[in-house]
């Protein structure tokens, strides 16, 4: 359990903040944003990405619009509390989803400590179902954040994530993970959403 460092008044200040929505719904680009508000406001700002997260330097996050921030990789919820700083004031999480578990209890346990902090994630993976640790993180925040992209079929509200494989919609029997941006997939609305319950549907009229 991770000691407070903040006296009695300040221990009260702790938040916790989770961004959420699809791919390309700018997640990323709100953590920074919000990040470099607060190294204006003079605070100490430590960023951790998963390990799993390996689409720009390993050193830092970079939002799908080519925005950088320097960040700390690490493979596990315990490794964050071992690699955090003494002085830190707001602690901000890249990739949620991709966390162990345990992610859950050390955001609680920093903003019950006096941290402010800020984590962002899929809230669900391509098939449309919860992702990992991201329905718990959500109902224990302070304030959720849920943006939207702009759907690539209609160009309405985009809330779901499409996996593509060779350009159709990946099988709702492909694995739950695979990191990638452009390539790999697109943001789409509700009704534009689609997974194919086998591999040999993709492409099939209705489906």
């Amino acid at each position: 359990m991770l000691e407070p460092s903040y006296d009695l008044a300040s221990r009260y200040s702790g938040t916790l903040v989770v961004i959420t929505g699809s791919m390309f719904s700018g997640k990323t680009e709100e953590l920074i944003r919000r990040s470099r508000r607060a190294l204006y406001a003079r605070r100490s700002v430590q960023v951790f990405k998963h390990a799993l997260e390996t689409r720009p330097e390993e050193s830092e996050i970079r939002s799908h619009n080519g925005v950088p921030h320097e960040a700390v990789t690490v493979s596990s919820s315990e490794e964050l509390l071992a690699r955090m700083e003494s002085g830190t004031d707001v602690v901000a999480i890249e990739e949620a989803q991709f966390f162990d578990a345990g992610i859950v209890d050390v955001c609680r346990t920093l903003a019950d400590a006096g941290y402010e902090v800020i984590a962002t994630g899929l809230d669900m993976d391509f098939r449309g179902e919860p992702f990992g640790p991201m329905p718990a993180l959500m109902a224990g925040a302070d304030e959720v954040v849920k943006l939207r992209a702009i759907c690539a079929r209609c160009g309405r509200d985009a809330s779901r994530s499409q996996r593509l494989i060779d350009g159709r919609p990946a099988p709702a029997t492909a694995p739950t993970i695979l990191v990638g941006a452009e390539e790999s997939y697109e943001a789409r609305g509700r009704h534009c959403h689609e997974v194919p319950s086998s591999v040999f549907q993709q492409g099939l009229p209705g489906v």
